[in-house]
C-alpha cells in the first residue's frame, strides 16, 4: 500500500469527470498527487487551471502536475485512470453523422451499431499504447478505464498486452437507482444481482429488505406500458422498450432506451421506428447530447481561465461516472471487500458467456485486486441478446488491431443495422474516409 497515491488520470482534457475526481479526492481528505495528461494542450490547460483553483479554494492536500506525455509523469504512478477520446466530439459526431446517410439513426453512437464500431477503430490502438507504457513505467499500478467502447476497449487492450486493465462505468449504479425510484423505496435498502455488457448489463435479482420484488418491478412494467401506451420516451419514466423487455424476461436492462435500444437496431430501422420518433433525432436528441458537452467546455473554460475564484458549486460532490473510482481503490487498499460493478474478462463468472470476453459482473475489491463474483448461468433469452454482441466485438478487435476493413465489414453485417451487404460496404468505406486522419492502421482500407 503506498504512503500517498499518485493518480495519473490519462485524458484529463475531460473537464467534466477532472472536476468531478477532484471534488471527491478533497471530499475524501487525501493527501495525493494528480498528475494530468492530455495530448491536447490547450485542453490540459484549462482542466489544470480547473483542478488547481479547485484545490486552493478547498486547502485540500492534492498536488496537481500535468504533462501533454504521459510517459513523463507515469513512474511511481499507484493508480492509472484513462477518460480519453479519440478525436474529441467532432470526431463522435461522424460516427452518428455517417449512418445517418445511409439511413441508420443512434442515440448514442458509442458502444455498438456503426458509430461503436467506428469509435473503437481509432481508440484502440490509442489505448493498447497507453496500456503498453503502464506496463513499462507502473506495472505495480491499479488501472482502470472510463472510455467507451467499454468492451471493445477492455477486450483489445487484455488480448494485446495482457495489462490487467479494470473497465468502469456509473450505469449499473445509475439503474439501480432508477428501479429504486420506480418501486418507491431508498436505494439502500435495494440489493440486486446484475450481469451482462457494459450498457446492456440485466438485473436478474431484485430484492428489498431481504424480500424478492422482481415480481412487483414486472407489475411496473405492465403499468407504464398500459398507462402511457407505446408512447416515444420523454426523458422521464416514460422509457416503453425497457419496460417490454422487463414485462417480456422479467430482468430489467440497464441502462435504459437510449442505450439499450441501439443492441437492438433491428428493431428500430429507420426514422420514425421509435414509438413514432427517431431516435438520436427528436427522440434522446444527439444534437442536443454534444451541445451539451460543448455548453460545459465552454463554461470550464471560462472558468478557469478567469482571474476570479470559483463557484462553491464546483467543490460538491456530483453523480457521473468518476464516481466509483476512489471508492474502488480505498476497499482494495483496506482490504474491505466491497462489490463494484465491473468489466473483467469471463472467467466463468457468468458461466453460459463466451469465455475471455469482456463482462459486466459484480466484483469484489480487496488487497488482491479486482476480482470477479460467481454469478448463476442466465436465462437462455438473456444470453441471447449477448452472444452475438460478443462475437461483434471480437471481430472489431481484430478489425481495429490489424486494419482489416474486411472485418470491420463483417462487424457491419452481424450488428443488425445494415440491410445488405451492400449496404455493409458502401458503410465502411464511408466512415473509414470520414475518420481517416486517426485510422492509420486502414492504409489500403476505402475503395
Amino acid at each position: 500500500m503506498p504512503d500517498q497515491e499518485k493518480i495519473v488520470l490519462i485524458g484529463a482534457g475531460s473537464a467534466v469527470f477532472t472536476q468531478g475526481l477532484i471534488a471527491d479526492l478533497i471530499d475524501r481528505g487525501w493527501s495525493a498527487e494528480l498528475a494530468l495528461v492530455d495530448v491536447n494542450g490547450q485542453a490540459l490547460e484549462v482542466s489544470q487551471r480547473l483542478a488547481r483553483k479547485m484545490v486552493q479554494a478547498s486547502g485540500a492536500p492534492v498536488r496537481v502536475s500535468a504533462d501533454t506525455d504521459r510517459r513523463k509523469v507515469l513512474p511511481g504512478a499507484s493508480a492509472v485512470i484513462c477518460t480519453i477520446g479519440v478525436g474529441g466530439r467532432r470526431a463522435w459526431e461522424q460516427d452518428v453523422f455517417v449512418p445517418r446517410k445511409h439511413g441508420i439513426y443512434q442515440p448514442v453512437g458509442d458502444s455498438v451499431m456503426p458509430g461503436g464500431a467506428s469509435r473503437s477503430l481509432r481508440m484502440i490502438p490509442a489505448m493498447v499504447e497507453i496500456a503498453r507504457d503502464v506496463l513499462d513505467l507502473a506495472p505495480e499500478a491499479l488501472f482502470f478505464s472510463y472510455s467507451n467502447p467499454m468492451s471493445t476497449i477492455c477486450r483489445a487492450v487484455r488480448k494485446a498486452t495482457g495489462a490487467n486493465m479494470v473497465g468502469l462505468c456509473h450505469g449499473v449504479n445509475h439503474t439501480a437507482a432508477f428501479i429504486a425510484g420506480a418501486l418507491g423505496v431508498d436505494p439502500s435498502r435495494l440489493r440486486y444481482a446484475a450481469a451482462g455488457v457494459n450498457h446492456l448489463t440485466w438485473f436478474t435479482e431484485l430484492r428489498v429488505d431481504g424480500l424478492d420484488v422482481m415480481d412487483k418491478l414486472v407489475a411496473v412494467a405492465r403499468q407504464q406500458l398500459e398507462s402511457r401506451g407505446k408512447a416515444a420516451s420523454d426523458g422521464g419514466n416514460n422509457l416503453p422498450f425497457t419496460w417490454e423487455l422487463t414485462r417480456l424476461f422479467r430482468a430489467f436492462p440497464a441502462v435504459l432506451d437510449r442505450h439499450v435500444t441501439e443492441y437492438f437496431p433491428h428493431l428500430f430501422s429507420g426514422e420514425k421506428s421509435y414509438y413514432g420518433k427517431t431516435l438520436g433525432v427528436d427522440a434522446f436528441s444527439f444534437e442536443h447530447t454534444i451541445a451539451i458537452g460543448d455548453e460545459q467546455y465552454a463554461s470550464m473554460t471560462r472558468d478557469a481561465m478567469s482571474d476570479s475564484g470559483l463557484d462553491k458549486a464546483y467543490l460538491e460532490r456530483m453523480g457521473g461516472e468518476h464516481e466509483q473510482v476512489l471508492d474502488i481503490i480505498a476497499s482494495i487498499r483496506g482490504d474491505l471487500g466491497n462489490v463494484f460493478s465491473a468489466n473483467l474478462p469471463n472467467q466463468g463468472q457468468i458461466p453460459n458467456l463466451p469465455l475471455g470476453g469482456i463482462v459486466e459482473a459484480p466484483a469484489l475489491a480487496t488487497a488482491a485486486g479486482v476480482r470477479a463474483i460467481a454469478q448463476p448461468a442466465l436465462p437462455a433469452g438473456l444470453a441471447g441478446t449477448l452472444v452475438k454482441h460478443m462475437a461483434w466485438v471480437e471481430l472489431v478487435v481484430e478489425a481495429a488491431l490489424e486494419g482489416r476493413r474486411d472485418l470491420f465489414v463483417q462487424a457491419l453485417l452481424i450488428d443488425g443495422a445494415v440491410a445488405s451487404v451492400a449496404q455493409a460496404e458502401a458503410l465502411a468505406d464511408d466512415m473509414l474516409a470520414a475518420q481517416a486522419q486517426y485510422l492509420p492502421q486502414f492504409k489500403t482500407a476505402a475503395r
